[in-house]
């Protein structure tokens, strides 16, 4: 799976800067026949518009384009699940119409289910990684929900995605068969991640500071040559406690943090002060 850093710096959402303490994943699909995620991408990153999510995810390609770092606040379920889950829309077949509601009538079925499949099997691995990145059990009740499910619950509002495009293309995808899928694929791989330095903050500003300890639990966390993901790899932080010198602001992350040590830098988004 490729991963495309987007991030919606314009957004309201993003410059609020709340955090969240990760606790879940839910899934969107976007509730309009649009595959394209880079049109998203491009209407989204902008002030006034009361909605942000962490990541859509293309039609046509499979690339996940991830719009907020993963601890940010969203503005995507309508109700609490905002301050617990992330959550992901995935774009839907551009042969489809809606004529009210969750209802739609279909004029390339063969198309519209290879759509379906793609954003299936893409948000099954990037949820794989985000279960292993942030220690989540995709089978515990509540974990790994859809924006439907999260209404039933009263975490969000009154939308039946993703299971309306699933059950109407009758593709016989369920939710069940999705979590199920998500453990298995943990047993497998990470991402590709490619920055997008023409929507994502480059550059940036910052200072040294006083050395200070963080803790880094991930295994998968890149160290970079520089404060922003627009900078190449120095291989991965194993999991431990490191000494950060100086803070800079950067693509990819709301802050970098410079390793004492001079192996590079690291997103601060995932590690903690000790």
């Amino acid at each position: 799976m490729k991963l495309v850093q987007s991030i919606l710096t314009k957004n309201d959402c993003y410059k609020s800067g709340r955090k969240i303490t990760v606790k879940g994943l839910m899934l969107h699909s976007v509730g309009c026949s649009q595959p394209n995620a880079s049109v998203f991408v491009k209407n989204w990153n902008r002030s006034g518009l009361e909605a942000c999510v962490h990541g859509f995810i293309d039609g046509n390609t499979g690339t996940v384009y991830q719009t907020l770092p993963w601890n940010h606040r969203g503005w995507h379920a309508g109700g609490a699940a905002n301050n617990t889950h992330i959550g992901v829309e995935m774009c839907e077949p551009a042969c489809i119409k809606y004529t009210g509601g969750a209802n739609f009538t279909c004029s390339d079925l063969t198309t519209a289910k290879a759509v379906a499949k793609r954003t299936y099997d893409a948000a099954v691995e990037l949820f794989a990684s985000l279960c292993k990145q942030y220690g989540l059990d995709p089978m515990k009740d509540g974990v790994i929900i859809s924006h439907k499910e999260g209404c039933v619950r009263g975490v969000a509002s009154n939308h039946g995605d993703p299971e309306h495009l699933w059950n109407q293309l009758g593709t016989g995808y369920t939710m069940n068969g999705f979590r199920k899928a998500v453990q298995a694929a943990m047993q497998g791989g990470g991402v590709t991640t490619t920055p997008n330095t023409g929507n994502a903050a480059t550059g940036g500003t910052g200072a040294k500071v006083k050395p200070y300890l963080v803790r880094v639990t991930i295994p998968d966390l890149y160290i970079r040559k520089g404060p922003g993901t627009n900078y190449g790899k120095n291989g991965f932080i194993k999991p431990g406690v490191y000494t950060i010198v100086e803070e800079r602001t950067g693509a990819g992350a709301s802050k970098w943090g410079k390793l004492k040590s001079g192996a590079g830098w690291i997103s601060l988004d995932y590690a903690k002060a000790v």
